[in-house]
C-alpha cells in the first residue's frame, strides 16, 4: 500500500495490493479500489466490521480492477467507504475517517471518500468509488478533484458489493483530466452518439439551490465552459420542484437498498455508525406506495430528460450546494446538508445520466465543483468537454 499514508485513506491492516498484468494506456500510473469491490483472496469489508465478520475472502477479483491491472495499472490498496455505502459525509467511525487533504476540518464526502482522499492526496494516480446517490461526485467536489459517475450501466459492477441496483454506478476519481480520460478508455464502452457536446444549459433551480458563496465560486468555470462551448442558456428541468424529484429519488433508493441489504442486516443485527442505521431503518420502514409513485415517476423524467438531451446538450451546475461541511457538524446539520444536497444529486441518479466533477473553485478555503451533465452513452464525450474546459481554465496536465 501506499505509504505513509497521512491522510488515512486506505483500509487499515494488511494492504491489498495488485501489479499490472499486462501494458497499456495505464502504464506508470497506479491506483486504489473502494472497498467494496472484490480483489481475490482479501475479504471486502465494506466500511463495516460485522460485513467483513460475515464474509469469506474474495474467490475472484472484480473484471473492472482486471481491466485496470491489464491495461498496466499497478493497484496499492482498498480505500476506506462509509458503511455498506450508504452515507455522503464520508465519515467511518470503526476504520476511521479520512482526512479531507484540501480542507483538513471538513469532511471528505461520500461513500468513496477514501478514494477522494488518496487521489487528492497524490497517494495514487486515480482511485474507483461508486455512486448511488452522490458518492464519487459530492467527495470529488468536496476534496478539489475530478470524479466520474458514468451512465447508469456503463461499466460493470460484477464483483462489487451493491446499494441501490438500479442507481449504482462505478466512477473514478483523478487530479487531472487527461488520467480521467485514460481510465475512461479502459473502462467505458464506445458513444453511441458521436459529435460535439452542447449547447450547455444552466439548470436555475440548481442554482438556486446553492449556496451564494458556491454559485459565485463557478464564475471562472463557468466563463471557460463558455469559451469553449458556447453562451450558456437558462432553463428549468423540474416543475415540480428539486425537493420533489429528491424524494422521490429517496424513496426508490430506500426501498432498493432494503432489498439488497435488508435480509443480511436482519440476520446479524450489526452494530452501525451515526446515521447509518437510521437510514436502513428508513428504508425498511419504506411506503411501497410512495416507492411505486417514486418509481412512476421516475420513468416520466428519464423521458423528459432523454428528450432535452438527446442532441447533445450539457447541464452544468454546481455540484454540491455548499463545500464540504465541517467535522464539527452534528447530525442535525449533516441532514441538512444531505437533504439539499441530494436535490441535484438526483437528477443524474433519476434519469441515468453521466455527470463529471470538475474542481471549480473555493469557498472559505474549501473546494467546491463544477457538474457537467450529458445523456446516457456520452461519457466519453463529456470527460473530453471537461478535458477542453480545465485547459481553458489554466490547467497545467
Amino acid at each position: 500500500m501506499a505509504s505513509p499514508d497521512p491522510v488515512h485513506a486506505f483500509v487499515p491492516g494488511e494492504p491489498a495490493t495488485a501489479a499490472p498484468t499486462g501494458s497499456g494506456v495505464l502504464d506508470g500510473l497506479s491506483f486504489a479500489i473502494k472497498d467494496l469491490f472484490d480483489l481475490a483472496g482479501h475479504v471486502t469489508t465494506y466500511g463495516n466490521p460485522d460485513w467483513a465478520r460475515t464474509q469469506p475472502p474474495a474467490a475472484a477479483t472484480a473484471p473492472v480492477v482486471l481491466a485496470l491491472l491489464e491495461a498496466g495499472g499497478a493497484l496499492l490498496g482498498k480505500t476506506k467507504t462509509v458503511e455498506l455505502a450508504y452515507g455522503l459525509t464520508g465519515e467511518n467511525v470503526w476504520h476511521g475517517t479520512p482526512l479531507n487533504p484540501n480542507a483538513p476540518d471538513r469532511f471528505p464526502g461520500g461513500s468513496s471518500c477514501g478514494s477522494a482522499a488518496a487521489v487528492a492526496a497524490g497517494l495514487v494516480d486515480f482511485a474507483l468509488g461508486t455512486d448511488t446517490g452522490g458518492s464519487v461526485r459530492i467527495p470529488a467536489s468536496y476534496c478539489g478533484v475530478f470524479g466520474l459517475r458514468p451512465s447508469w450501466g456503463a461499466v460493470a459492477l460484477t464483483g462489487a458489493a451493491g446499494l441501490g441496483p438500479s442507481f449504482d454506478t462505478c466512477g473514478w476519481f483523478a487530479r487531472d483530466a487527461a488520467t480521467m480520460e485514460k481510465v475512461g478508455d479502459v473502462l467505458l464502452p464506445a458513444d453511441s452518439a458521436g459529435g460535439a457536446l452542447g449547447p450547455v444549459l444552466k439548470v436555475e433551480e440548481a442554482w438556486i439551490n446553492a449556496d451564494p458563496a458556491t454559485a459565485a465560486a463557478m464564475a471562472p468555470a463557468m466563463s471557460a465552459l463558455e469559451r469553449v462551448a458556447g453562451t450558456a442558456l437558462n432553463i428549468r428541468i423540474a416543475p415540480e420542484g428539486l425537493p420533489v424529484v429528491a424524494e422521490h429519488f429517496r424513496c426508490m433508493q430506500a426501498q432498493e437498498a432494503w432489498a439488497t441489504l435488508g435480509a443480511w442486516i436482519t440476520a446479524h443485527n450489526p452494530k452501525f455508525g451515526p446515521g447509518v442505521g437510521e437510514r436502513f431503518a428508513a428504508a425498511r420502514d419504506m411506503d411501497p406506495g410512495k416507492a411505486a409513485t417514486a418509481r412512476a415517476f421516475r420513468r416520466g423524467f428519464k423521458r423528459r430528460m432523454g428528450a432535452l438531451l438527446a442532441g447533445g446538450a450539457v447541464l452544468a451546475y454546481p455540484t454540491s450546494p455548499i463545500p464540504a461541511p465541517k467535522l464539527t457538524a452534528g447530525q442535525p446539520e449533516q441532514n441538512t446538508v444531505r437533504e439539499i444536497t441530494m436535490r441535484v444529486t438526483a437528477i443524474a441518479g433519476l434519469a441515468s445520466l453521466c455527470e463529471v466533477s470538475l474542481p471549480a473553485g473555493r469557498v472559505e478555503g474549501a473546494p467546491v465543483g463544477l457538474s457537467l451533465v450529458a445523456a446516457p452513452g456520452r461519457d466519453r464525450a463529456l470527460l473530453a468537454l471537461a478535458a477542453r474546459v480545465s485547459a481553458a481554465m489554466g490547467e497545467v496536465a
